[in-house]
């Protein structure tokens, strides 16, 4: 009997110090990284169970749509049958759903895409919607498919496929009530070619090859013999074209482009003449993304100010247009308009609230909310309002961030996180930071958001800027940046970590490398230790469209330009603490980038903490690797930023 107890309370204990502590999962390869105490899930779980709705589809006959939200460990597939209506789920999947189309003429079906622990070899499937079921439309194997559009009547899709060789994007055909009758219609040379539209009487498709965020062409395909016929000029370098939509006669299109401007306008194409003429002129930004009403008589564009979203409704038939104000301030995506030609649903994000679906009524301006996302006990009084901030670089070049203050109980100098956008053909903007939200109102952080160049939202001149042997004049931004920090009163600049994911990871190595003594510590993600490598291990469909960014390893003096400046080959120079985090499947940066960072850190005896996950791409897209992750970055903070 005494050894029965001693044995129960022994496995008590066990079962009490277990509950202390938080162990990865089998999934997760973890090295260097402390033994995590639960109560940081206790502190932090307020602020991790915020959720988003993002707007997927209309149904074409009924005012009902498709949503992806996440009410379990990954986003799913949902329908909302009215404003504010309760969430109804219709996929039930290990992975992520974020997208999916209505069959467009009854709506009895919807097609989406699915891959396989975020490595991006996207599958087609249907879901009939009387029965349930769902049928892989797709091989199924080693391609990625994806860009899906339908035929006016609602019989075909066209859609991009890598299956042939796993690097060329060609365009398919398919009637997805029936998989055996998809066929090849064209095929292309390279991984940037998407359909976009099909004319009115479908006898045409409309396509886009995209050769780099500076250089984009348009091309016809006759639908019966798959001939394509170029229409814009293929020679022009640093023209940018964007998507393309039909007008109702079938006689132009509609798409936006920085063709003879440093932003891109809304412009309209005579099809018979090819002859351009630009719309939004005025507006001094960046047209981003447009729909067009089903009866072709508005067309509704967002424009990005700055980072922030303004929606405008255009008349097609004289092209006048005005704002839209009815609806909140932020970041504004996925822009639809149902078939009534009326309501228009969109996706709205801001600093106060997780993204959430509204719909405008373009006939009376009402702007009505469909959803409301749980921000997790989070209270939109307890968030505050970034401020935008801006900086002089090395050369005199004007950047700009978005700062994000601690709450105001904190006193005294503030530590700060850096963050580094990817792309790098992207744009840090003002919106919801979710978890992150922990370090502004428990932990005191600050956290800037850098739009270093080579930044889109600033015209194309900047984007450009940081292209090929000039890649380290973005890295000197960010030093730039640092230079200010030190200026602000506010701000403690011996408490600096710079993070970043993607291309924003390859910054944060390239910066603990450039600038050791003026960074605390940095977080990697997901990031490039050496563009040779990189270039020679990404998958193949993308590797050319890297090369127009980054440069062409195949050059001998670009090869040796990446030799030189590669982290991986300056790891002598860094001497602050590394945790370096990596997807296993990610076909984008491969794991290896961050293995072999990982190894030559340790031989030069480097403080390095490593996470990877084995059924997670290119940054963690399930809860519970994203959990593991954050309680690891604030275990990483307290021990080596916030002391």
């Amino acid at each position: 009997m005494k050894n029965w107890l001693l044995l129960l309370t022994l496995l008590c204990n066990m079962g009490i110090a277990q509950q202390k502590t938080i162990y990865p999962g089998d999934n997760l390869i973890v090295e260097g990284i402390p033994v995590i105490p639960a109560s940081i899930a206790e502190e932090v779980k307020q602020y991790s169970e915020s959720r988003t709705a993002t707007m997927c589809s209309w149904h074409p006959v009924r005012k009902e749509m498709l949503i992806s939200t996440r009410f379990g460990n990954v986003p799913q597939l949902h329908q909302v049958r009215m404003p504010m209506g309760s969430r109804r789920q219709l996929t039930i999947f290990d992975e992520p759903i974020t997208t999916a189309i209505y069959q467009p003429v009854k709506g009895d079906y919807f097609i989406f895409n699915k891959d396989i622990g975020g490595n991006e070899f996207s599958q087609l499937y249907r879901y009939d919607l009387a029965s349930g079921n769902v049928t892989l439309l797709t091989d199924g194997g080693r391609s990625q498919n994806s860009g899906i559009v339908w035929s006016n009547k609602g019989d075909r899709i066209a859609y991009g496929s890598t299956r042939r060789n796993g690097t060329d994007r060609d365009i398919y055909l398919m009637v997805p009530a029936n998989k055996a009758s998809d066929k090849l219609l064209t095929q292309m040379q390279g991984g940037g070619w998407a359909a976009v539209d099909w004319s009115p009487n479908d006898d045409k498709l409309l396509v886009l090859e995209y050769v780099s965020v500076n250089e984009s062409h348009l091309w016809l395909i006759d639908v019966a013999t798959g001939n394509k016929t170029a229409l814009t000029d293929r020679t022009r370098k640093g023209v940018a074209l964007g998507g393309g939509l039909f007008d109702k006669t079938g006689k132009g299109l509609n798409f936006v482009t920085d063709q003879d401007n440093e932003f891109s306008r809304l412009a309209y194409m005579d099809l018979a003449s090819k002859k351009v003429s630009f719309i939004t002129t005025p507006i001094k930004w960046n047209v981003e993304s447009y729909d067009l009403s089903k009866d072709g008589k508005h067309l509704a564009f967002i424009v990005n100010n700055a980072g922030s979203s303004e929606l405008y409704l255009l008349n097609t038939s004289n092209n006048t247009y005005k704002k839209v104000t009815t609806l909140p301030v932020g970041m504004y995506t996925r822009l639809t308009f149902h078939h009534n030609s009326t309501d228009l649903a969109l996706s709205v994000n801001s600093a106060q609230s997780a993204t959430d679906v509204y719909v405008l009524n373009t006939a009376t301006g009402k702007a009505e909310r469909w959803t409301e996302s749980e921000m997790g006990g989070i209270m939109r009084e307890q968030l505050r309002m970034p401020s935008m901030i801006s900086w002089k670089s090395f050369d005199g070049q004007e950047i700009t961030g978005i700062y994000y203050k601690p709450a105001a109980k904190f006193n005294g100098k503030r530590p700060v996180i850096i963050n580094i956008h990817g792309g790098p053909e992207s744009q840090s903007r003002p919106v919801f930071q979710g978890a992150s939200n922990y370090y502004l109102n428990e932990l005191g952080v600050a956290i800037i958001y850098s739009n270093v160049r080579g930044s889109t939202g600033y015209g194309k001149s900047f984007v450009a800027a940081d292209n090929g042997n000039k890649r380290e004049e973005s890295v000197q931004d960010i030093g730039a940046l640092l230079d200010w920090v030190e200026k602000q009163p506010e701000l403690d600049a011996d408490r600096v970590m710079v993070t970043g994911g993607s291309y924003g990871g390859y910054m944060t190595l390239a910066v603990s490398t450039h600038y050791p003594e003026k960074i605390r510590c940095a977080i990697d993600v997901v990031g490039i230790s050496n563009f040779n490598t990189f270039l020679k291990n990404t998958e193949s469909y993308r590797r050319d469209l890297r090369r127009a960014e980054y440069g062409d390893e195949r050059d001998p003096e670009m090869a040796a330009f990446f030799e030189r400046t590669a982290p991986l080959n300056n790891i002598q120079k860094i001497k602050k603490p590394l945790f370096i985090v990596q997807g296993g499947n990610d076909p984008r940066v491969p794991r290896t980038e961050a293995t072999q960072m990982v190894e030559k850190l340790k031989q030069n005896g480097n403080v390095v903490w490593y996470l990877e996950a084995k059924d997670e791409g290119h940054g963690f897209a399930k809860k519970n690797n994203a959990d593991f992750q954050r309680y690891a970055t604030i275990m990483f903070m307290k021990q080596y930023l916030l002391k």
